[in-house]
């Protein structure tokens, strides 16, 4: 009986051991299987998974910079390493198989990591010899050289002196062909340091990430694409384009005093003279063309442009604009937004946004694109930043063409004249160097024009500064396209043209002087001379 009983408890003891393995083996191969085999520290995974040569990114010109260097500890035994810091907003990160990429790294991984054109015999021949795949390599449009400029004077600019300019380093910049759509710079301020990132996560470290997400200033938003923002004076831009498309004004119509100056009321909205930004060094008793009031940034004018307009005209030709719409991009672009939050728009907001102070969800990306209209004779092009892929080889794989978006957004008479106009802002009016000093913009040789803005915020914040721009502008012939056009703007960074002036003037000086674009020298621009109170007074003559 002894017996029998140590017996029947051995046998109750392993029969309790065998249950407490198959729970074992149940929880880490089925309840927890895929946290295990995806863990980055799981080397055992690593040496049986068949990790591709991830293939390498480069700029327009064939300089490298991204590829992949080897790490023993990585999964893979290779990590990425990028060259250009100051695209890891555009670029993005790609930190091993088990954390998500982002940027173009993960919007290219088909091609970078060889799976686009692989076939499944293909990739069984590959596991079979243990041979890695390997993954294409991305062209991008990006001329990095064009990037340094950008980006060098965009950090070294100090605040202007003048109580309107304040110290600011957040922000965004682009460097466009507005007659192929491609970008040649972009970036976002501030940014992250992406070898950071991938040393940190492909080593199955959350540190350096956590600290960047936690980081009031945001560094891993990419400004251009998803910061929104309110454009200031800039969206008079689109609403003088929209306008004189409309028949509803024209560069030399003139206006009541009342309607330029104040006081009036539009819609509910009282405007006072303090408003107008014209009222301190005009006559009252002038009748203020559309040009100078554009020149000169008037508010009031140009929410009678847009009440004239009325709200379904005026929200028709946003729509062309892509306001309100998905723009095409290889990342995405938040979409902007100048309606009510219940998508409508009553006509006491309608007058503040047609000069740029009502409307609250704009993105600097969709900046670039109305500036790229007018520079364009009204045509917008898709914008990217994919040149080409190829194989390692150097085979094409993918090519890139221009594409139009959609017919013409305006008539190239429209296009024309806002380019007068805008020559009008740098020459005589907000943009003008001698007008707003420190705006450098009238002093370069290659005839900058662009339209200027100050987004006010309210409750004593700074507001942000704002600058589109294009060129080199021929005035003797005003049909001729600019080359580039460059969209800089910097939050809380105080009136556009001190805020961002200087380092837009700097950026195209030193692209064109350098050959980077190749451009013709325009006639020079003629003088405006004479006492403050006609500033503008005769630049009808001039276009």
């Amino acid at each position: 009986m002894n017996i029998s009983h140590g017996i029947r408890r051995i046998t109750q003891l392993f029969l309790v051991l065998f249950l407490a393995m198959s729970a074992g083996l149940v929880y880490w191969q089925v309840a927890v299987a895929d946290q295990v085999t995806s863990n980055p520290r799981n080397l055992r995974s690593c040496m049986s998974t068949s990790v591709p040569q991830r293939g390498r990114i480069f700029d327009r010109n064939g300089v490298l910079l991204a590829d992949s260097q080897p790490d023993p500890n990585a999964c893979g035994g290779f990590v990425r390493h990028y060259y250009e810091p100051s695209l890891a907003g555009l670029i993005g990160y790609y930190p091993g198989p088990y954390f998500l990429a982002t940027g173009l790294e993960a919007k290219f991984d088909d091609y970078l990591s060889g799976r686009v054109g692989m076939t499944s015999l293909d990739n069984q021949v590959n596991k079979t010899l243990h041979r890695s795949p390997v993954g294409d390599d991305i062209y991008l449009t990006i001329d990095v050289r064009i990037q340094r400029i950008l980006v060098q004077h965009f950090n070294q600019q100090a605040p202007v002196d003048n109580v309107n300019s304040f110290a600011s380093d957040r922000g965004s910049a682009m460097v466009m062909d507005p007659h192929t759509g491609e970008v040649l710079a972009i970036y976002s301020s501030p940014g992250y340091d992406p070898n950071k990132m991938v040393q940190t996560l492909t080593h199955a470290s959350l540190s350096y990430y956590n600290q960047m997400v936690n980081d009031p200033e945001r560094p891993l938003v990419f400004r251009p694409t998803q910061g929104q923002y309110v454009p200031g004076s800039t969206y008079k831009a689109m609403t003088l384009m929209a306008g004189i498309d409309s028949g509803t004004t024209s560069l030399g119509q003139t206006y009541d005093p009342k309607f330029t100056m104040g006081p009036v009321t539009l819609g509910q909205h009282l405007f006072t003279p303090a408003v107008s930004n014209i009222n301190t060094f005009t006559s009252p008793n002038a009748h203020v063309s559309t040009n100078y009031g554009f020149a000169h940034s008037d508010n009031i004018l140009f929410a009678k442009i847009g009440q004239d307009m009325g709200v379904d005209s005026w929200l028709a030709y946003n729509k062309k604009f892509l306001v309100g719409e998905k723009i095409p991009f290889e990342l995405p672009v938040a979409v902007s937004r100048v309606t009510q939050t219940d998508g409508t728009l009553s006509e006491n907001y309608l007058v503040d946004n047609a000069f740029g102070q009502g409307v609250d969800f704009v993105t600097p990306f969709q900046m670039m694109m109305i500036d790229n209209i007018a520079a364009n004779d009204g045509q917008l092009m898709q914008p990217t930043v994919l040149s080409k892929v190829a194989t390692r080889d150097k085979a094409p794989v993918k090519t890139f063409s221009p594409q139009n978006l959609g017919d013409a957004q305006i008539k190239q008479s429209t296009a024309i004249d806002t380019r007068k106009a805008m020559f009008g802002v740098v020459q005589c009016g907000s943009g003008n160097n001698d007008f707003v000093h420190g705006a450098m913009l009238s002093t370069s040789r290659w005839n900058i024009i662009g339209k200027t803005g100050t987004a006010e915020l309210g409750n004593g914040k700074p507001a942000h500064g704002w600058l589109i721009t294009q060129a080199p502008y021929d005035w003797q012939q005003t049909d001729k396209m600019p080359a580039l056009t460059i969209m800089a703007m910097k939050e809380n960074g105080g009136e556009g043209a001190n805020a961002v002036g200087p380092m837009i003037t700097s950026t195209y000086n030193d692209i064109f002087n350098q050959g980077l674009v190749k451009a013709d020298l325009p006639p020079a621009a003629p003088s405006i001379t004479g006492s403050t109170n006609q500033y503008c007074h005769n630049v009808a003559h001039l276009l």
